[in-house]
């Protein structure tokens, strides 16, 4: 039976922006290979803003800083620094300004053993390298002039999945231009969530589980762009018939993924001017769903088309019908599967 009282009100919440300033529990802390994603908007007033990984999450004392991240729009400029013992150290800065006031951004932290990465909408634009050992950090607090949306988490691996890097290992799917040479994930493109003042994050993702019902619709922030990739995972169900996954702009899909155990098929397609195009049928390797079975779905954007990979390998190529990717914003999943994750 489904509670339809809290369904809705799961729903709600999604469209809502956490209060600020924000202060989260990270359990478990963070460790080499993970990514941190904090999706919003910028206020057209804003001056500055700042994310905090912190040793501690207790307001007074003031808590030890591992990474300041900090936009000055003031300055034209971000600083890097880190709080030790009550006093700031060195500043980190670089000239350079990837957000824009009134305009929704995506932030990706990499967390490596020896430094912290920063992307904005794709781009690699920060680099600290750790001052505090990586173990001590235990939270993440956000402050200033922008409302968030989401913030994930996400770790080198998918607990009951195959891994999920950014993009699988076969030779198909290149490495992510976001970050140098690093072991990636893929970007987020952030459905929101809120949580209250002081509240902890669960394990993995930012999001419980049961908050994803079918059918699933949400919306990517900034758009698609190359490099971006969205990660679907979930379960077909025991009887299942087709499920679809759509990405949209406005009422023109894009990519329709359409697997059907009917007719043992995955058809691709796009709706344009409210008709259908040719389909792609073909595959040239077996269906990869399995009813009753779980699965993960990798949609790559690159520069000509996508790239769609299931359970770590490489299925199909489609080219893009559709060359405005930044208008693509809208994922809708639908049809005889349960989710449990939507990255």
């Amino acid at each position: 039976m489904f509670d339809v009282e809290a369904v809705e009100s799961r729903t709600k919440r999604r469209s809502e922006t956490l209060s600020l300033p924000f202060t989260g529990h990270i359990y478990g802390g963070l460790r080499d290979g993970m990514m941190v994603l904090v999706s919003g908007s910028v206020q057209r007033s804003c001056k500055r803003f700042q994310i905090d990984f912190q040793c501690g999450s207790a307001p007074s004392p003031r808590p030890d800083v591992a990474f300041h991240f900090n936009a000055r729009f003031d300055e034209s400029c971000m600083v890097g620094n880190s709080f030790e013992r009550g006093n700031w150290q060195h500043e980190q800065r670089k000239q350079d300004m990837p957000f824009r006031k009134g305009h929704p951004f995506e932030i990706r932290f990499l967390v490596t053993n020896g430094s912290f990465k920063v992307a904005v909408d794709g781009r690699h634009v920060f680099e600290f390298i750790h001052r505090i050992p990586l173990y001590r950090v235990e939270a993440i607090s956000v402050s200033g002039g922008i409302e968030v949306a989401s913030i994930n988490f996400q770790g080198p691996t998918n607990p009951g999945f195959p891994p999920t890097p950014s993009f699988p290992p076969t030779p198909s799917f290149p490495p992510t231009p976001s970050f140098p040479p690093t072991p990636g994930f893929p970007s987020a493109p952030s459905f929101p969530s809120a949580f209250p003042q002081g509240s902890p994050f669960p394990p993995g993702s930012y999001f419980p589980s049961n908050i994803y019902s079918v059918p699933y619709r949400g919306q990517i922030f900034g758009g698609l762009s190359p490099s971006k990739c969205i990660t679907i995972s979930g379960t077909v169900l025991p009887n299942a018939n087709r499920f679809h996954v759509n990405l949209k702009a406005g009422n023109t899909t894009a990519l329709h993924i359409n697997p059907r155990f009917d007719e043992n098929v995955i058809v691709r397609n796009s709706k344009i001017n409210e008709c259908w195009g040719s389909e792609d049928r073909h595959l040239g390797r077996a269906m990869p769903f399995s009813r009753g079975q779980p699965f993960t779905m990798c949609i790559l954007c690159e520069t000509r088309g996508f790239k769609v990979a299931v359970n770590g390998h490489h299925l199909f190529d489609y080219s893009y019908r559709i060359p405005n990717l930044p208008q693509i914003n809208q994922l809708e999943v639908e049809g005889d599967v349960t989710l449990t994750s939507i990255s």
